[in-house]
């Protein structure tokens, strides 16, 4: 017993053996512990906002402070840990040695940062639990408010906590920086010239409505569905299914297309019938084709169907017509069921297509003082070497 006293009152760096043994201790109960406490923490904060977010569950917040909560919770054995331990006075520091003082204030740096990292988490789950009640209303405009005032919220907590850490770490004073601010306010703002353009640009998105989330926009040759509208930048997902990101400033500036507003989809392209077609069967395709455009349940009357063109192999019929459907696979179903139409109509009146042709003249010569009539084939570009 006496030789275990023994060991244990030995000193290394001026620590005995007991010491440094309660500083592992503790260090893994805490290591232990940290997942367990978390969970304890979490179901206690889920009953404070049980009323506000009962919709999610405690495993959704459970999933969003865990990780966070088990730092803060190592954080806080480790610092118990270290308070067993004493430290060597050889190196002197203004207040205290140095050694301790330089590890105490890189614990207040992780200790800030893992608190703040709680709280941004905190703000994530409360944004899925508004973002879940924005989807179920008909307005738009909360799924467009709520991803932007979440990630501004989160924005202002990081540079409060970067505040607290040079005023709580460092020691500076804080509202000196701030009060300078305002001499060295027009230099921040010149080199944040761009960031600055792109969150006023989102306030006037905001205030203008020229979308919102889920519309068909396009804007800068590109064309897809707005995803998301953050304060310097605006997401669209296109129809190829990828992701680009658009700052807010382009949006605003260059000219934007909102495809989701339109009433109608506008369809038009030509029909070629050879030059065999005769009048009475162009005047009975189109006015069969007209017919059945006015009368189709998904068309308006606007649309028109009219012989146009002589071109240099086909005389050319104009279908017009406007679909009432937004939906993109309504409308090219749409689309496929007219064409089909125009091709039975055709043949019902036995019309042909054209295709480009082009005319050889052969002149076939025997003698110089005998003039030969030309000989004509008619060739589809395809035959032709």
């Amino acid at each position: 017993m006496g030789d275990i006293r023994a060991y244990l009152s030995y000193e290394f760096l001026g620590n005995t053996v007991a010491a440094y043994l309660w500083f592992a201790t503790i260090l893994l109960i805490g290591y232990i512990f940290k997942t367990l406490l978390s969970r304890l923490i979490t179901g206690i904060i889920f009953r404070v906002v049980k009323r506000f977010a009962d919709e999610e569950g405690q495993a959704s917040l459970k999933r969003f402070l865990i990780q966070p909560l088990e730092m803060v919770v190592f954080l806080v054995f480790l610092f118990l840990a270290v308070n067993v331990l004493k430290f060597p006075s050889g190196i002197e520091y203004i207040g205290g040695p140095m050694l301790q003082i330089a590890l105490f204030r890189i614990y207040q740096i992780f200790i800030i940062a893992a608190i703040t990292w709680v709280i941004t988490r905190f703000i994530d789950f409360f944004g899925l639990v508004f973002q879940r009640r924005a989807s179920r209303t008909a307005s738009k405009l909360d799924d467009q408010l709520l991803p932007f005032f979440k990630d501004f919220t989160k924005v202002i907590i990081y540079i409060f906590a970067f505040l607290v850490v040079l005023g709580s770490v460092f020691g500076v004073n804080v509202a000196a920086i701030v009060a300078s601010l305002g001499v060295g306010g027009l230099a921040i703002a010149f080199a944040a010239k761009e960031s600055l353009e792109n969150l006023l640009a989102s306030f006037t998105i905001f205030l203008d409505h020229p979308f919102v989330v889920g519309d068909l926009v396009e804007v800068g040759g590109v064309t897809g569905v707005i995803e998301k509208i953050g304060f310097r930048s605006t997401r669209i997902r296109t129809l190829e299914k990828t992701f680009v990101t658009v700052p807010n400033k382009s949006m605003i500036d260059k000219p934007l297309n909102n495809l989701s507003l339109r009433t109608f989809r506008r369809v038009q392209f030509d029909v070629n019938l050879t030059y065999y077609t005769t009048s009475a069967q162009i005047k009975a395709i189109t006015s069969e084709l007209q017919e059945y455009i006015d009368s189709h349940p998904q068309t308006n009357q606007d649309g028109r169907i009219r012989f146009q063109n002589l071109g240099a192999s086909s005389k050319d019929v104009m279908v017009l017509y406007f679909v009432e459907a937004l939906d993109w696979n309504e409308f090219i179903n749409i689309k496929e069921e007219v064409a089909y139409k125009i091709v039975e109509v055709v043949e019902k009146h036995g019309a042909d297509f054209a295709f480009p042709t082009q005319t050889l003249h052969v002149y076939k010569e025997k003698k110089r003082d005998t003039p030969q009539a030309p000989e004509t084939a008619h060739f589809p570009p395809s035959d032709l070497h």
